[in-house]
């Protein structure tokens, strides 16, 4: 199974919406591995977005990202990386699809809930930067039978 990170982002955990994005990827199917909340610290965003650190926008992104506490999850699933990017919608919120985190939930390009790793390469970097192996739990989750089919569990 692969895996991905998603954090939920200051605005989202301002606004109260930890439970029900939790709740829509339970609901999918996927497997969390991994969950805590964390403020972020100025070296962590620094590796974090590393690839915006030249941008005009970076000083605003890092003071945001810093300014409250963030929840930093794993998921596990089938193709989990593109799945979840569907469900959180494109990144300019006000341009998500209806049905979608962002869709449902918000309308600013920044203060858009949540990030979902874009690719299976960045999700293990992202996950290598967010969690201690320790903090990664590897269990059977017994619907898994009832969620996909045989041959899709290997």
């Amino acid at each position: 199974m692969e895996q991905t990170v998603v954090l939920v982002k200051p605005d989202g955990v301002q606004r109260g919406l930890i439970g029900e994005i939790i709740h829509r990827f339970e609901r999918k199917g996927l497997k969390l591995s991994a969950m805590k909340m964390i403020s972020v610290s100025d070296a962590l965003i620094d590796e974090w977005y590393a690839h915006h650190k030249d941008k005009p926008f970076f000083p605003g992104l890092k003071s945001y990202m810093m300014s409250y506490p963030i929840v930093a999850m794993i998921w596990d699933g089938a193709d989990c990386v593109a799945t979840v990017r569907k469900m959180i919608g494109v990144t300019k919120a006000r341009d998500a699809e209806p049905g979608t985190v962002r869709g449902d939930f918000a309308m600013s390009q920044q203060y858009n809930l949540i990030h979902a790793s874009e690719n299976a390469e960045i999700a293990e970097r992202e996950k290598k930067i967010m969690f201690d192996d320790k903090e990664v739990f590897d269990w059977k989750k017994i619907d898994s039978k009832h969620v996909y089919i045989e041959e899709e569990l290997k």
